[in-house]
């Protein structure tokens, strides 16, 4: 632990696991965000050092310029899309996220949503509970062996996804920025073509303003009426009205998605869907692997003030 008079004083900007709290409490001069005042906040703004976010936060290039002593902005996450990295890097701030440690949890829960997705688990749960089988069977449901799957990202976390699909015996493309020379799938530069040609639809890319609204009307009708989509990337990927419309409509078979254009709200027309399966951001959520998320943002802050490179500065 570090004497009080040495500790850099960081702003919490948003709720983070007790876990990692407790870490920074012993060794930085912790600030909550959303226990200050406006006039509160401008006080102790010269004396803010580092931020503690996690990858939704905003923190905006307004918000950064509030903090002229500002080092470091340590993300709790893979996604970085609320931060303005180029505003922190015109400072000189380094930006760092928790990368690695969660690709296999999200890999895993992709594969979970998409087969449960395809296969109506949830609502054959509560077909089974209410009672409903003794009059009659539950509705056949989607093979998922032998499908067609495209990839939307085809990063750490969209590789994995495809390793665990190989094992389903699937057909894999992809869609990239770019195609990846260390891989055999098979990649698709348009991303409407990608949707006509596959029976599940993963997304797995970036948030952020380059990849807003990227899976439209249009790229939902080219999925068609047998196709599933499965978001464990970010809600701001999908035009959700259109995705709500598209699922009420049939014009998409179903849609399994961990993530959402405003969590936690849900809106009601989603959760009356019986062609869906919801979970609450969930992908990463295990012990180990949040311990992990929650270890490596401590050290990237530990690392910089204790002056050595940080582990996992975000992609330049």
């Amino acid at each position: 632990m570090t004497s009080t008079s040495s500790r850099p004083d960081i702003l919490i900007a948003a709720s983070l696991l007790p876990h990692l709290m407790q870490r920074l409490q012993d060794n930085f001069i912790c600030h909550d965000l959303n226990a200050l005042s406006e006039e509160a906040l401008t006080a102790i703004a010269p004396s803010i050092r580092g931020i503690a976010s996690k990858g939704e936060t905003k923190v905006t290039r307004d918000f950064i310029a509030r903090f002229p002593a500002l080092e470091i902005i340590s993300v709790f996450g893979v996604g970085y899309d609320g931060v303005d990295a180029v505003a922190a890097r015109e400072r000189g701030i380094e930006v760092t996220n928790t990368p690695d440690v969660l690709t296999d949890d999200v890999a895993d829960f992709a594969m979970t949503l998409l087969l449960a997705t395809a296969r109506q688990i949830a609502h054959a749960d509560r077909f089974a509970r209410s009672g409903a089988w003794t009059k009659g069977p539950h509705a056949l449901t989607a093979k998922v062996t032998g499908a067609r799957l495209g990839i939307v990202g085809l990063g750490r976390i969209g590789k994995a996804i495809a390793r665990r699909a190989a094992a389903f015996d699937m057909d894999i493309a992809y869609h990239n920025r770019s195609p990846q020379s260390d891989v055999g799938y098979r990649y698709v530069a348009n991303l409407k073509t990608l949707a006509s040609e596959v029976d599940f639809l993963v997304l797995s890319m970036p948030g952020g303003a380059g990849t807003r609204a990227l899976i439209n009307a249009e790229v939902l009708d080219a999925l068609g009426p047998k196709g599933f989509l499965i978001n464990v990337a970010r809600g701001s990927v999908v035009d959700q009205d259109a995705l709500i419309k598209a699922l009420q409509e049939g014009r998409i078979a179903g849609a399994g998605l961990d993530v959402f254009a405003n969590e936690p709200n849900i809106p009601e027309s989603l959760t009356k869907l019986d062609n869906v399966t919801l979970t609450p951001h969930m992908a990463s959520g295990t012990v180990v692997t949040r311990t992990a998320m929650a270890d490596l943002a401590f050290d990237n802050l530990q690392a910089h003030f204790s002056g050595k490179p940080v582990l996992t500065p975000v992609p330049r």
